[in-house]
C-alpha cells in the first residue's frame, strides 16, 4: 500500500489492484464523506495521473465514470469539479449504503445469524459509542 497526496485528494493504493477502480472508489467515498465540496475543483488529468504515476488515460478513464455516476462535472476550460448537487450527493450515498446493508446481511445469514440477532448485537455495538 501506498499513500499519496494530490491537491486536497489522499490516495492510498494498493498496486496489485486497478488504479483505474481505485481511484473511482477513493474520490466517489471522499465525495459522499464530505471530504470534497460540493463544486470544489478538481486536479487535472494530467496532474492527477502524474501524482498516482499512472498514465493520463487511466484517469480520464476514471473521471468518465464519475462523471457518468453525476458525482463530478468537467466545465469547458475550467475544468474538473465535484458536483454542486446535494441531491445526487445524497442518493448516491444512499444507494451505497443500501449495498453495504444488504452485503452486510447476507454475509450475517451465511453465519446463520437471524435478524433478531443481527440487529442485538448493533444494538449492543452501538452502545459503545464510536469505538471500532
Amino acid at each position: 500500500m501506498e499513500e499519496r497526496d494530490v491537491g486536497p485528494l489522499r490516495f492510498v493504493l494498493d498496486l496489485s489492484q486497478p488504479i483505474y477502480e481505485q481511484i473511482v472508489e477513493q474520490m466517489s467515498g471522499a465525495i459522499a464523506r464530505g471530504d470534497l465540496d460540493l463544486g470544489e475543483k478538481l486536479p487535472s488529468v494530467r496532474d492527477l495521473a502524474q501524482g498516482l504515476k499512472a498514465a493520463p488515460n487511466t484517469v480520464v478513464h476514471a473521471y468518465q465514470e464519475l462523471e457518468r455516476e453525476g458525482l463530478i462535472e468537467t466545465r469547458r476550460g475550467q475544468g474538473t469539479f465535484v458536483t454542486t448537487s446535494t441531491s445526487v450527493v445524497h442518493e448516491f450515498r444512499t444507494t451505497l449504503a443500501k449495498e453495504l446493508a444488504a452485503q452486510f446481511l447476507q454475509q450475517m445469514r451465511r453465519l446463520g445469524f437471524s435478524l433478531t440477532d443481527i440487529q442485538h448485537l448493533l444494538w449492543e455495538r452501538g452502545k459503545g459509542g464510536n469505538k471500532t
